[in-house]
């Protein structure tokens, strides 16, 4: 809880060490792009696929998108992008944190009078805070355009019914909002998981190979617990 509090005492990092924070922005997103595009078009096929399928049954095909982007927005998006970056972004920053504690430059700054936290945790621990909703958007993003190819071009849905009921069905606030205040939620839960992990982590290579995956098993426990409690918070 100490740490805890310590990194949202270093909020200021977004001004006083702007130059790290954007340097593990552009570490933890654009070196996450590639598996989020990926899986999130597939993810998004697979659901317009199940979608056509169940709805065909009572004959409301015209609802596949909305069917889609709902489970997207809702869901799937900030739970899945939270469990990859957790098994791509995670382990790193763990691993990065363990063998700084390995080779003692953690203990080096505190004896130059550094505070590792300001240093070294907290604009690891906002830059993922930031990112994660911006990788959670671009996710729902290409997972409709992935339910869109499949339910259109592939089982032919109407195009126009296809998006005119997503749009009348998908509400911004209740929806979209809702599963952006998620994804900081996660973000910010996972970054804090990672960090601790590494600096909990015995100087050795087999306590900084242990720890990366504690952070992987806790934060996907964590943000599954996590999503629980939200959606019952937000959708009750």
């Amino acid at each position: 809880m100490r740490m805890l509090a310590g990194l949202f005492a270093n909020a200021k990092v977004w001004f006083s060490r702007t130059r790290l924070v954007f340097q593990q922005i552009h570490f933890l997103g654009n070196y996450s792009l590639v598996i989020m595009i990926v899986s999130a078009a597939f993810i998004g096929a697979v659901l317009g696929l199940q979608a056509f399928y169940t709805l065909s049954r009572v004959g409301s095909e015209s609802m596949v998108g909305l069917l889609v982007a709902l489970s997207l927005v809702r869901e799937l998006a900030p739970v899945v992008v939270a469990i990859l970056f957790a098994g791509r972004a995670g382990t790193s920053m763990t691993a990065e944190i363990g063998l700084m504690k390995a080779g003692e430059q953690l203990s080096a700054m505190e004896m130059m009078g550094v505070d590792p936290i300001n240093r070294v945790f907290a604009p690891r621990f906002w830059a993922a805070g930031f990112v994660v909703p911006m990788l959670t958007g671009l996710f729902a993003l290409v997972g409709v355009y992935g339910g869109y190819v499949v339910a259109v071009w592939w089982l032919g849905v109407d195009d126009g019914a296809f998006w005119s009921m997503m749009n009348d069905g998908v509400s911004v606030r209740e929806d979209i909002v809702n599963g952006l205040i998620k994804s900081v939620v996660f973000g910010l839960a996972v970054s804090f998981l990672a960090v601790y992990e590494g600096a909990q982590a015995h100087p050795t290579p087999e306590g900084v190979a242990q720890a990366t995956t504690r952070t992987v098993v806790k934060s996907a426990l964590l943000v599954l617990g996590l999503d629980f409690i939200l959606t019952a918070l937000m959708f009750s």
